[in-house]
């Protein structure tokens, strides 16, 4: 059975097609009664999506153009935990163009409702400043999405002592840790797991193709950190 959220969001995503649908054609599209789907229209009103109706025989409801946007059916909960997190975020990578621009455009897409809500969490909260390494967002994007589909990656490395390699890789995780970004991964030359620092990440390309996952070598990600690398 679908929930009140996913069912909303089917009906928003039915009246983004445009027109006016009467609520014998919602009701058949969501397979709900007529009364759920006039119950959902309410609940996207409170959310502030401008949902019309016209009342009477062959009742039928209409979404303003103005209003075709992106479904975002968080609670103001939600929104002030996402809200937050990037707010962490701001204060950890000062000056990263992606980090603020997420945020904005984050408030542009939410109803007025939740937009206040955005709003009100980012004037209250104060996070104190705590450095972390710059971060290349492409690259994690690179790299998360490797993970997600079994590819590797290749890229140039240079290590502590400053030589430079390349390297193949299946990426594991990235982490955090003591404010700088890491990446685990399975070295395909060197048939081990090894941990990279990513700002001495360069040039990461994807490789066609996906390939079996590997085991992790430990129970965790946190254990195989704290027994040097599997090998303590």
């Amino acid at each position: 059975m679908d929930s009140p959220s996913s069912r909303s969001l089917r009906l928003l995503t039915l009246l983004q097609n445009g027109g006016e649908w009467t609520v014998a054609e919602l009701a058949a599209q969501l397979d709900a009664s007529e009364r759920t789907v006039r119950r959902d229209a309410s609940r996207l009103r409170d959310l502030g999506y401008d949902v019309r109706s016209r009342p009477g025989p062959g009742a039928g409801y209409r979404l303003l153009p103005s209003m075709r946007i992106p479904p975002l059916l968080l609670t103001p909960d939600e929104v002030s935990t996402i809200v937050t997190s990037l707010l962490v975020l701001e204060a950890w990578t000062p000056g990263d163009p992606a980090v603020s621009a997420a945020r904005g455009k984050l408030e542009q897409l939410l109803p007025v409702g939740l937009r206040r809500r955005a709003a009100a969490t980012a004037m209250s909260t104060q996070v104190l400043g705590q450095k972390s390494a710059d971060i290349d967002w492409s690259i994690l994007g690179i790299l998360a999405d490797a993970v997600a589909t079994g590819a590797r990656v290749r890229f140039d490395y240079r290590d502590q002592r400053g030589r430079d390699s390349a390297r193949v890789v299946q990426p594991y995780r990235h982490v955090l840790r003591d404010r700088r970004w890491y990446l685990i991964g399975y070295d395909v030359d060197r048939a081990d797991w090894r941990l990279f620092r990513l700002d001495r990440v360069r040039e990461v390309l994807a490789i066609a193709g996906s390939y079996a996952p590997r085991e992790f070598p430990s129970e965790s990600v946190e254990t195989w950190l704290e027994s040097d690398f599997g090998r303590a």
